[in-house]
């Protein structure tokens, strides 16, 4: 294999859609294109000032990551009232200048308006990240009104460059996006199969194991959540029923990481014949049904369930196989596009909208960052706001502001110490430091959906890089730079903390709460299309959770360490898992349950109604973590009733005082 195909296939195994690499293609794209514009304009004899290509360049990576809309033409629209906007506010800077106790609080007020106009949804937050971001570079390189002419240069570059790059060179295509992400799904099933094959070679499974497709499966789950993402939705963002090509896709879809789901946890109970694993992969699916269906397969019941949940894996990937090959066809002319977006519902500017609370947040922050940052500095003080404002994007909670406080932190230090050395030895011959500095805006826009970290790291040493080639680069400054970034770091945190706090575990009650009341729907409805849609939305609230209960502890005793919050997330991933087995059963058996399914579905509900009240002190209560006997779990057999029945046991489990 050539290195140009491992790189490819990294690319598509940690990014299936692409989705990441065409961001930060599209971000450096623009830098250099916008960038090269001004330069050719600067070289015909127009002396450019340095706010143009100041906002250039900020206007370009912002229009790459903040302008979300769907169409193209919105996206320019949004693009065009950003660049406006971004010229009122250097206007405002440079008028403002000279007068430093009126410029300065003006900052806030900017920022204020920015976070407010965050109500407006997808576009005011793209014109409010253009407002802030101009006022902040206004402030920082101080161009006087005799500059203003020629700077709104640099913005209409920016626009039009970014729209083209978008639009034509790296758009948008959900057909596209969506092929790509089926066959991602069909190859990440294949490395499930794959590490089923390797164990039941071995016969044995050990904790390392379990963990791997656990890993495996949340793999899964991620480009699962990509490809319907990708599907069109109703205008209420929903999934049209009546609509057989995407509903049918669905179906498929959710077939898919069901049976793998179920041929995982029918693993951990009863490897599955290592012949009948090598067939499937093999593709041969006569030979598997035969082998699942011999004497030595079906005479233990605990092999014949994982035989069988194999079998019913192999038949969705065949069937989402044909969607593939109907993709690469016709590009998938039967699914219609999205429906137009809905009316925005009446602009809520009370306190009680969280967009609201998070504007105070960020505004009472990005001052208290501001009066320390210029204790320290009259001149850099506007890395804190800059640090301040940026570390509640995103956050639900003041664990999490603190987590992104503590992510920026580090990777600035350690973004810096990297960029000084690099800088040292080649910020004086451009020719390698430019490519090096692009190359570090790629990598940091590619990291910024994964690691926040990663992303100012990458950030950090393009600003060494620019120091180094301007001549500015000194220990002094890289120092002045870690400092005030401690410090917006700090001020963001303690408002996080002190200013309508949102405690982790009232984020965390109210994440269970949706989780609680999508398990009550899920279990409560028993029609079709309806039930798989309300699958859906628990597995969604599933995953709310682990987000909210991320900053009880680090991250990484969440995912790879055993601990309290590991265990409780664990079971609530065994509740969701069975609650779905539930609702497939459910729509096979094509009527209400009845019996001892009733009766055990009505216990169910009952508990849910009890427990829910309790809320996050599941995550703190104590409770023994001694491991099933090995329980056979049965759920082709009579799946509908031991499917409710390990609901209520899960249930148990999470509050074992009530249990």
């Amino acid at each position: 294999m050539t290195f140009a195909a491992k790189i490819r296939d990294w690319l598509l195994a940690n990014d299936p859609a692409l989705s990441r690499l065409r961001m930060a293609g599209r971000v450096t794209l623009t830098v250099i294109a916008s960038v090269a514009c001004l330069a050719l304009i600067h070289g015909a004899g127009l002396a450019l000032p340095t706010i143009a290509y100041g906002l250039a360049i900020i206007l370009s990576i912002e229009g790459g990551i903040a302008v979300r809309d769907r169409l193209p033409s919105d996206q320019l629209k949004t693009r065009l009232i950003g660049g406006g906007v971004s010229l009122v506010c250097v206007g405002l800077a440079a008028a403002l200048e000279d007068y430093r106790y009126i410029s300065d609080p003006m900052f806030l007020v900017v920022i204020a308006c920015a976070t407010v106009g965050r109500v407006y949804g997808q576009r005011g937050f793209a014109v409010g990240m253009f407002a802030f971001t101009s006022y902040f570079m206004g402030a920082y390189l101080k161009p006087s009104l005799a500059d203003l002419p020629l700077a709104v240069i640099g913005p209409a570059i920016a626009v039009v460059t970014g729209h083209l790059v978008r639009t034509y060179l790296l758009p948008d295509d959900w057909r596209r996006d969506l092929l790509q992400s089926l066959v991602a799904i069909q190859g990440r099933v294949g490395d499930i199969l794959m590490k089923l094959a390797v164990l039941s070679s071995g016969a044995t499974v050990s904790d390392s194991d379990r963990r791997e497709l656990r890993q495996l499966e949340e793999r899964l789950k991620d480009v699962v959540l990509m490809a319907e993402g990708f599907l069109p939705r109703t205008g209420d963002g929903t999934i049209d029923p009546e609509d057989e090509a995407v509903t049918g896709l669905t179906m498929k879809i959710f077939d898919m990481h069901l049976s793998a789901e179920s041929a995982i946890v029918l693993s951990f109970e009863a490897l599955p014949p290592f012949m009948l694993v090598h067939a499937l992969i093999e593709g041969e699916q006569d030979m598997a049904e035969k082998i699942a269906a011999s004497p030595a397969v079906a005479g233990d019941d605990r092999v014949a369930e994982s035989a069988r949940a194999l079998i019913w894996l192999q038949k969705a990937r065949v069937a989402l196989a044909e969607s593939i090959e109907e993709g690469r066809r016709d590009r998938f002319r039967s699914i219609p596009e999205a429906a137009a977006a809905p009316a925005q519902a009446r602009i809520d500017f009370s306190l009680k909208n969280p967009v609201m609370r998070s504007a105070v947040q960020i505004t009472v922050a990005s001052g208290l960052a501001m009066v320390f940052g210029l204790m320290l500095s009259r001149d850099r003080w506007f890395w804190a706001v800059l640090t301040a404002f940026l570390i509640f994007t995103n956050t639900k909670s003041r664990g999490d502001a603190a987590i992104r406080a503590l992510q920026r932190s580090v990777g600035t230090l350690l973004g810096i110490a990297t960029g000084l050395v690099l800088a040292t030895l080649i910020g004086g011959y451009p020719l390698l430091a430019a490519p090096l500095a692009l190359l570090s805006i790629f990598l940091g826009f590619y990291c910024l959906q994964i690691s926040y970290a990663a992303m100012t790291f990458f950030i950090s040493i393009v600003l060494c890089l620019i120091y180094g080639m301007t001549g500015v680069l000194t220990l002094d400054l890289l120092q002045l730079r870690i400092e005030e970034t401690l410090i917006g770091a700090l001020a963001g945190t303690v408002v996080a903390f002190l200013v309508f706090p949102a405690s982790t575990r009232s984020t965390l009650d109210l994440a269970l709460g949706r989780w609680f009341d999508g398990l009550r729907e899920l279990l409560s409805a028993v029609r079709g299309h309806e039930i798989i849609t309300l699958s859906r939305s628990l597995d969604a609230a599933y995953r709310e959770v682990t987000l909210a209960a991320r900053p009880l502890g680090t991250t990484w005793s969440v995912v790879t360490r055993p601990g309290q919050v590991r265990q409780t997330l664990a079971i609530f991933l065994g509740a969701t898992y069975w609650a779905r087995i539930f609702a497939r059963n459910a729509v096979q058996a094509g009527h209400k349950p009845e019996g001892d399914v009733l009766s055990a579905l009505e216990d169910a509900l009952g508990n849910i109604d009890a427990l829910s009240s309790r809320g996050s002190e599941c995550f703190v209560v104590k409770r023994k973590t001694s491991r099933s006997a090995g329980r056979h779990l049965p759920i082709f057999n009579h799946g509908s009733r031991v499917g409710v029945e390990m609901i209520g046991t899960m249930l148990g489990r999470l509050y074992p005082a009530a249990a």
